[in-house]
């Protein structure tokens, strides 16, 4: 198998862990409210606004042997760059309210996901990063245009509120293409640091999306991510 084939196969069970949460499933069928839709749309601006910083990060502490990957962070960043202030507009077009979203302190699960990635760029192997690509990416391409679809006939939203999910659904696809063929340049231990990453972030992002289903039902996120971590 090429790296990128491993990287899938290692990580299959998180995703498939990742895939079957039933508010993504839910969506799939336009059966998500309004109140889930911005409570996830929250929580998506918790992560997305730190996906820049850690990329710089990430190219910072590259070591040389490593540095051909740096080309590749740039061209991220300048697709990346800006997009926690779409996630706002589709709140505001939603119904929301922006500024009470980006100042709401996110779920643990959502918080623990980037502190997970920050520090394995720190104090592990920065390329861990590219497994938080490999999760976020994937999903995209695996569920947003289609969720999107289904959301805004379900819930009458105009396009200016499904606006991230349109774009990464697409774009997404771009880059998964791209992000392959990084992968299959990466050596053995790189590869490894990139399974562990995508292993726990698969875990934290279905935490998530748990949590969100969780707390818009008037419960607690906290066993979700209990859960997630077992």
């Amino acid at each position: 198998m090429t790296p990128y084939q491993q990287l899938q196969e290692a990580t299959r069970a998180e995703r498939d862990w990742l895939l079957t949460t039933p508010l993504l499933t839910r969506a799939l069928t336009g059966e998500v409210s309004r109140t889930e839709y911005l409570a996830f749309l929250g929580q998506a601006y918790h992560h997305v606004r730190f996906t820049v910083p850690l990329m710089m990060a990430c190219g910072a502490r590259l070591p040389d042997r490593l540095g051909w990957l740096r080309t590749a962070l740039v061209e991220y960043i300048e697709e990346e760059h800006g997009h926690e202030q779409w996630i706002l507009d589709d709140i505001r077009a939603a119904g929301g309210d922006p500024e009470a979203a980006a100042g709401r302190a996110p779920e643990p699960a959502t918080r623990l996901m980037v502190a997970a990635v920050r520090d394995e760029i720190a104090h592990g192997n920065p390329v861990g990063f590219f497994g938080m690509v490999q999760v976020l990416e994937g999903t995209s391409t695996a569920l947003a245009t289609q969720a999107a679809e289904r959301l805004q006939a379900s819930l009458g939203l105009p396009d200016d509120a499904v606006r991230y999910l349109t774009s990464h659904g697409s774009l997404d696809i771009g880059h998964l293409a791209f992000f392959e063929g990084l992968v299959n340049r990466l050596e053995a231990e790189d590869l490894v640091a990139v399974i562990d990453t995508a292993r726990m972030v698969y875990r934290l992002y279905g935490a998530m999306f748990r949590g969100v289903e969780a707390r818009c039902a008037g419960g607690s996120a906290t066993r979700e991510l209990a859960d997630a971590l077992v």
